[in-house]
């Protein structure tokens, strides 16, 4: 089996496409790269938060890449032209050019138990070595679906916030967002200084309801959605909002509805997940009985915005 139909199989077992948001969302087999001499015994998958001219360049200098699984979509909303000149079809033309396939799981992984939004709640429920970010996906599957004693006593208890029902069709744990129970309150300074821990972060944007402190303002139930929680925690009542990014309205609705707010910006809150968790399942699933397969994690790819 190709690696391209391999690596397609093995994520479908971590986060079926079923789960993704078809609504809005674009994910799957995005370029189907053809035959290629250059990358005909290709043996490694290329994780990446984003397809940016300087992650397929990565990819490309490897003649060992033969996949690239990106996380956001390359090619998100339709097109009419394929052109080098449009910096979306162009990518995508340049990766099937040089015999690379570009792969998208995007809200299928948040969606998925096990997936994004498990692993972020997951480092908020106890505090971790510093930059650590890495559980097996195992532990964060088993934990959201309450199939193990130890994952439960993880420091709290999650549940998504809105799909569950339906999602449960088709993964038991699965749904959209998360909300965390805590089996202790904390003060946001704690979360803060946790979210921080987990992500390897000097900084986050923290926002508290008009005349509460970080050190004395209190939180049990953390709504959280990696990326953008703008449609997700909306009508979710929590003592705070982990996502992300917000809308300054967005921000100021619920501070003024008494819920805090840490912002750590979009991929900030997604990119840890893939050396911390998606690589390792990913080669477990892909020692399959094939060709030998190498997952490895982009070194170019970071998130645009720094303070």
């Amino acid at each position: 089996m190709a690696l391209l139909a391999r690596t397609v199989r093995a994520l479908e077992a971590i986060a079926p496409l079923t789960l993704a948001d078809a609504a809005w969302d674009n994910v799957g087999v995005l370029v189907e790269a053809p035959p290629s001499t250059a990358r005909a015994t290709a043996s490694r998958v290329l994780l990446t938060v984003d397809l940016t001219a300087e992650t397929l360049a990565e990819a490309v200098r490897d003649a060992r890449v033969g996949v690239v699984v990106a996380y956001h979509p390359a090619l998100f909303r339709a097109v009419r032209r394929l052109t080098l000149s449009d910096p979306r079809t162009g990518l995508a033309l340049q990766a099937a050019a040089a015999g690379i396939s570009v792969v998208s799981p995007h809200s299928a992984l948040d969606a998925c138990a096990g997936g994004m939004n498990d692993w972020l709640a997951y480092g908020v429920s106890r505090l971790h070595p510093a930059g650590s970010g890495s559980v097996p996906y195992a532990v964060l599957a088993a934990w959201a679906t309450g199939a193990s004693a130890a994952a439960v006593s993880a420091g709290g208890r999650v549940r998504p916030v809105s799909g569950a029902t339906a999602a449960a069709v088709v993964q038991a744990g699965a749904g959209t967002g998360r909300l965390l129970e805590l089996d202790e309150a904390l003060a946001v300074d704690e979360v803060v200084r946790r979210v921080k821990a987990w992500l390897g972060l000097r900084h986050v944007r923290l926002a508290l309801p008009p005349g509460s402190d970080a050190s004395t303002q209190m939180v049990r139930t953390i709504g959280i959605c990696v990326g953008s929680g703008s449609s997700v925690l909306r009508d979710v009542q929590a003592d705070l909002y982990l996502t992300g990014e917000l809308s300054h309205h967005e921000v100021l609705a619920a501070v003024a509805a008494g819920t805090s707010v840490i912002l750590t910006e979009h991929s900030n809150s997604e990119r840890g997940y893939l050396g911390g968790t998606l690589a390792h399942k990913l080669a477990e699933l892909l020692t399959d009985g094939g060709p030998a397969v190498e997952v490895v994690v982009s070194k170019e790819d970071r998130e645009p915005l720094h303070v």
